[in-house]
């Protein structure tokens, strides 16, 4: 079974089946097009098995296939193009074509949401290199007076999307900022005059999540050691800073010549203490260390 489908806008088609197929800017037609230079019934095709034929009923309005004016009816075949107003419709046969149309798609990451009223909503793909403007021949079509024929170009280069102004008259804007030639990101307004689009595409880099590096663990025993002294440090507060040089002489006599005032069994009953209390810390550590390996996923 064939499908007549819109050139640009593939999502805009319907099947050929018997008795007829209408096609028109009005709504009760089973392919409506929104385009003014298109009457509200500007065209019908007549199905009977494989034969179609073309009839048009715009009462002087453009109709042409494959480039030929149509004033009253012809015949329709497989691959033909038909012009209706500024619109292009093409006769195609889905088995054939459903495989290249997907390939296409895989590959469009960037497109352009409509703002304007009249197509507020609709989507359209932008391609390696997109041309927008009033003239048939571009690749985005809108059939809007202001726009110049060919009003501006899209280009895709290394995944990043570019606009340029093609010498419009009335100007390409981005984020209301008239340009001639920028780099477009996702979520600005992209205006070609008064026709305005909100643009859809990848995310930049910024967007990303970056991945710190591991922080590297401190030495367990040097900071159980730094830990030692000031405990140490802290257990006799009175005794800091007590030497020879600032006792009188019945203390001064008591005092050792090292300039410490405790005694050996004092001195060896700290040493004592201070081995016990490193190796407390050192397993304080080595536990700490383990909880924080295995909280990071490294155990």
């Amino acid at each position: 079974m064939l499908k007549l489908c819109d050139v640009k806008d593939a999502s805009q088609s319907v099947w050929l089946v018997a008795p007829r197929v209408t096609i028109g800017r009005g709504s009760q037609c089973d392919l409506t097009l929104g385009d003014p230079s298109v009457a509200k019934l500007h065209a019908e095709i007549l199905v009977d098995g494989e034969a179609l034929e073309l009839r048009n009923l715009s009462g002087g309005g453009q109709v042409a296939v494959n480039g030929k004016q149509v004033d009253g009816s012809c015949a329709l075949s497989r691959n033909d193009r038909i012009q209706l107003g500024n619109s292009n419709l093409a006769v195609i046969d889905p088995k054939i074509t459903r495989v290249k149309a997907a390939g296409n798609a895989a590959n469009v990451s960037w497109a352009l949401r409509a703002n304007h009223p009249a197509i507020v909503g609709r989507v359209f793909p932008v391609r390696e290199t997109s041309v927008v403007g009033r003239s048939d021949e571009c690749d985005l079509t809108f059939a809007m007076s202001h726009l110049s024929r060919r009003h501006a170009r899209l280009e895709v280069r290394e995944g990043l999307l570019f606009v340029v102004d093609l010498g419009s008259a009335n100007g390409t804007y981005l984020n209301n900022q008239r340009i001639t030639e920028s780099r477009v990101r996702r979520g600005d307004e992209l205006r070609f005059d008064s026709l305005s689009f909100s643009v859809v595409g990848p995310a930049d880099d910024l967007d990303k999540t970056t991945v710190r590096q591991a922080v590297t663990m401190p030495d367990a025993a040097r900071q159980s050691v730094a830990l030692d002294q000031a405990m140490q440090r802290g257990r006799h507060p009175e005794r800091r800073g007590v030497t020879r040089d600032n006792l009188g002489s019945d203390d001064a006599s008591s005092v050792p010549a090292g300039g410490s005032r405790y005694g050996g069994d004092s001195a060896t009953a700290g040493g004592n203490m201070g081995w016990v209390w490193l190796g407390v810390l050192l397993s304080c550590a080595g536990i700490a260390g383990f909880m924080w390996a295995k909280g990071q996923g490294l155990v």
